[in-house]
């Protein structure tokens, strides 16, 4: 199969529209083309483009920050002398001096299908200043690595943040190309927004259901998203960077396991099955002990679960991370009443508002798993309704059956 950025630099037809236009590029570490070449390389290689800047999202353009909420500065390119703005610095949104720096621009991100990452807050805020100063936008095209499931709760009115750009569902099931469509169309946006579309994305086929496993190599698109397990698990495992326990980071399988010091990893499966088995579905769930190297719990001993979905057990369309991450906490939760669950610090410079709030763009999950009456009836009830709405609402941006 093909990308964006493929069909880009091997159809010249695609390129005409850009000759003789500035051209931006917005990219990170896992913008690369077949044979792992940069997009930023692989554009200047063209002798027909104009680059004269370039953007990075959250962690760089390079991939230079390991953790969230470590802002990134500007620079010039040693190799091509083009400055390189950040977009996750002193501004979140482009600033008119940088709008005035080109004329189209190339959006070559690699996503992973969760709403709370971060790339889909700043696709939103280009195209809305595209629209705002008659700028072009592009997205080339990647694939969504976890296909097309959706679930979760959408966000709700008034949760807005930057990891939480509108009311979507935790996991949307669409890819970047797509997102752009939804975003224009949702806020009647007046933009060139044009999607280099992808060829031969079958997302419904295994093993890799959404990546194509054995044809393209993984390229971390943030540090800690180091594999297409780490991708499936995330919508669910997320969750956990708004609690007391460690999402994994400071181990070598981060956002694929959790787990605390003070925590029996047994007792926690036992109640997760208790509670809601149809929950534990399409993965392995395996006790573990680990002691983080940085992050969360440094130095400590660890009892937690990983989440296993790279194996036979793996069930794309019965495995749903989000309600096994809800299960969990709830699970503690049951299981230690006063349990110091929610981790009290601002998430992503959103003062005043609980970090798991931020994380699942409500306080519905955070009520529900404190609430000892409430039961996973309850939470599936809710979300339910919000995945069935968006399934309907998304399909009049789909670009790949």
């Amino acid at each position: 199969m093909r990308f964006g950025i493929d069909r880009l630099l091997e159809e010249p037809r695609l390129r005409r529209p850009l000759v003789g236009r500035r051209v931006a590029l917005l990219a990170h570490p896992a913008a690369v083309t077949r044979e792992l070449v940069h997009t930023l390389d692989a554009l200047a290689a063209h002798g027909d483009l104009t680059i004269t800047v370039a953007f990075g999202p959250q962690h760089g353009l390079r991939g230079d920050k390991q953790d969230n909420m470590v802002e990134s500065a500007d620079f010039t390119d040693p190799v091509h002398g083009i400055p390189v703005l950040s977009l996750y610095g002193e501004v979140r949104r482009p600033t008119p001096a940088m709008l005035d720096t080109f004329d189209v621009l190339l959006v070559d991100l690699q996503d992973v299908g969760t709403r709370v990452y971060t790339f889909t807050t700043t696709l939103r805020y280009m195209l809305e200043a595209g629209a705002a100063h008659r700028k072009a936008v592009w997205i080339l095209d990647r694939p969504n690595p976890v296909g097309r499931p959706l679930e979760g709760l959408r966000l709700r009115p008034g949760c807005e943040s930057f990891v939480g750009a509108a009311p979507l569902p935790m996991r949307h099931g669409c890819t970047l190309g797509e997102l752009a469509r939804w975003f224009v169309r949702t806020l009647a946006l007046d933009v060139e927004c044009e999607v280099v579309t992808m060829d031969g994305w079958a997302p419904a086929c295994a093993s890799g259901y959404g990546w194509p496993l054995g044809e393209r190599s993984w390229v971390n698109p943030s540090p800690n998203a180091a594999t297409l397990s780490m991708a499936r698990c995330y919508p669910g495992t997320v969750l956990f960077e708004g609690t007391t326990l460690s999402e994994g980071r400071g181990t070598t399988h981060p956002l694929e396991l959790f787990g605390a010091p003070d925590i029996d990893p047994g007792s926690v499966t036992t109640t997760m099955a208790a509670l809601a088995p149809t929950w534990l579905a399409g993965c392995r769930l395996r006790p573990c002990w680990f002691e983080p190297t940085f992050h969360k719990h440094v130095g400590r001993l660890c009892g937690g679960l990983q989440i296993h979905v790279d194996d036979a057990a793996y069930d794309h369309q019965r495995f749903r991370p989000w309600r096994l991450a809800a299960l969990a906490l709830k699970a503690i939760r049951t299981l230690q009443p006063d349990y110091p669950l929610w981790r009290d610090f601002v998430y992503e410079y959103e003062p005043g508002r609980p970090a798991i709030d931020v994380i699942n763009g409500s306080d519905l999950l955070r009520r529900w798993v404190d609430d000892p009456a409430a039961t996973p009836a309850d939470l599936d009830a809710l979300a339910t309704t919000d995945e069935a709405a968006w399934a309907e609402e998304r399909e009049a941006v789909l670009l790949y059956r």
